[in-house]
């Protein structure tokens, strides 16, 4: 079964940055962040990617003026010709029953939920074994966030895929994941299991405001 590690903290704590980072968007002056046999801080955004590695970025960054498919099919593209790319969407269609309803609609006509799907589709498409999520509730109504968060957590538990989740709604991120990691000012504070995490009323008041 495949971890999920939530990433939390205050407003400018570096969560973001932090993603960036490890995917590649942003280049670090030190430190190293090993996955697999490879130190990810030293290598390109495109073998990060070959490497297992999808960064879904805050905002919901899908191409307007395309379809839900080609949006989709934008995500396999390093895989050139494979044949089991087929088999994948077939997955994440699975998985986001609304973007197989809406296959040859453009993405511009998709809701915020919707979007948040498709964005997240797209990385899929890669076959990661890391996924790295950036505030993918952000904007969304309740309903639509719990289904997300839902759907994350199946994901990660169906396929083994370990995600590593920026999330400004904590407890609905600490909620799914296992392990935490509690950011202040770009500096670790505090990490451990979730639940211990989530009952830390000090750590709460101190770095999540509330």
């Amino acid at each position: 079964m495949g971890s999920c590690t939530a990433v939390i903290g205050a407003n400018g704590a570096g969560k973001s940055s932090l993603l960036r980072t490890l995917s590649g968007l942003v280049k670090a002056t030190s430190g190293s962040a090993s996955w697999g046999d490879v130190d990810l801080l030293k290598l390109p955004t495109s073998e990060i990617v070959r490497h297992g590695v999808a960064h879904v970025p805050e905002g919901r960054s899908v191409i307007a003026e395309l379809s839900v498919e080609e949006n989709l099919n934008l995500g396999a593209l390093w895989r050139g010709k494979d044949p089991d790319v087929a088999i994948t969407k077939s997955e994440v269609l699975d998985l986001f029953p609304r973007l197989g309803e809406r296959l040859k609609q453009g993405a511009d006509s998709l809701s915020g939920g919707e979007r948040q799907m498709l964005a997240i589709g797209r990385a899929l498409m890669a076959r990661p074994k890391l996924l790295l999520l950036d505030e993918p509730s952000l904007g969304l109504a309740p309903i639509v966030i719990e289904q997300i968060f839902h759907t994350i957590d199946t994901m990660r538990k169906a396929t083994g895929l370990t995600v590593v989740l920026v999330e400004q709604n904590a407890m609905s991120a600490l909620g799914i994941a296992n392990h935490a990691i509690v950011l202040s000012l770009g500096k670790i504070v505090a990490s451990g299991e979730a639940n211990a995490i989530a009952a830390d009323d000090s750590l709460r008041h101190a770095y999540l405001g509330y």
